[in-house]
């Protein structure tokens, strides 16, 4: 699963990467160490009225426009790359409305012999920002009469790397796949769901970190922080 991960990169460092049009307002946005479900993340997406990309803040934990209420959405924080096709909370996001979902790395637990299970961050050893598969809906059902947006993580099996901590990843997309992924109309479901597949595991590294990342409530730069390795059991499986 991916139930926590970071974006630290400034609005125009996220512009430039993933060519916004100019027509969205550049706005202040915070470094985020410690991302949770239900949160509000950014993601990128085509613009319904000008058909450029756009940046947009939406709430992590998709809500189908059939549900209820909005606690639907804390179950829906990731969806299976495996049955995403299938699934009726997933099929029309996937079929129309695909996102991707900037971070720079994200959070997975180990459990040990004793104790808690020690959290690692995983990124990019060059430390660069990558983009997760996403999927995004609009609610409508909300007391105050406006939609909510909401949005899903896909997953897939853990590569060599993530294995070690976790059975799974989130889906990394490759740069050379953001356009077909983001481009609903000209590329079907059908035709991208080969690449939700598991990002390769050579270009990864996975660190130990703090418990202090184990609270939801804790969003700063602590949660980067290398684990204690004094603590014999620390890596002990």
């Amino acid at each position: 699963m991916c139930g926590r991960f970071s974006l630290t990169l400034a609005w125009s460092d996220l512009a430039a990467l993933y060519r916004i049009g100019s027509r969205s307002t550049p706005r202040n946005l915070a470094s985020r160490y410690n991302i949770a479900p239900t949160q509000n993340v950014t993601v990128v997406r085509y613009a319904s009225d000008t058909g450029e990309r756009e940046l947009a803040e939406l709430r992590w934990g998709l809500v189908p426009p059939w549900a209820q209420d909005l606690t639907v959405g804390a179950r829906m924080i990731n969806a299976r790359a495996e049955t995403v096709a299938e699934k009726p909370a997933f099929r029309q996001a996937l079929a129309r409305r695909r996102c991707l979902i900037p971070a720079d790395g994200f959070y997975e637990w180990r459990k040990r012999s004793r104790g808690p299970k020690q959290p690692y961050r995983i990124a990019m050893k060059d430390g660069s920002p990558f983009a997760f598969a996403g999927l995004w809906e609009s609610w409508d059902r909300s007391a105050d009469g406006k939609p909510v947006e909401s949005c899903t993580i896909i997953t897939t099996a853990a590569n060599e790397l993530v294995r070690t901590i976790h059975d799974r990843m989130p889906v990394i997309l490759a740069g050379s796949d953001h356009d077909a992924w983001l481009d609903a109309v000209g590329h079907p479901a059908g035709t991208v769901l080969d690449i939700l597949a598991p990002f390769p595991a050579g270009e990864m590294t996975a660190v130990p970190v703090s418990t202090y990342v184990n609270s939801a409530a804790h969003d700063d730069a602590r949660c980067f922080e290398p684990a204690d390795r004094s603590n014999g059991d620390l890596f002990a499986t």
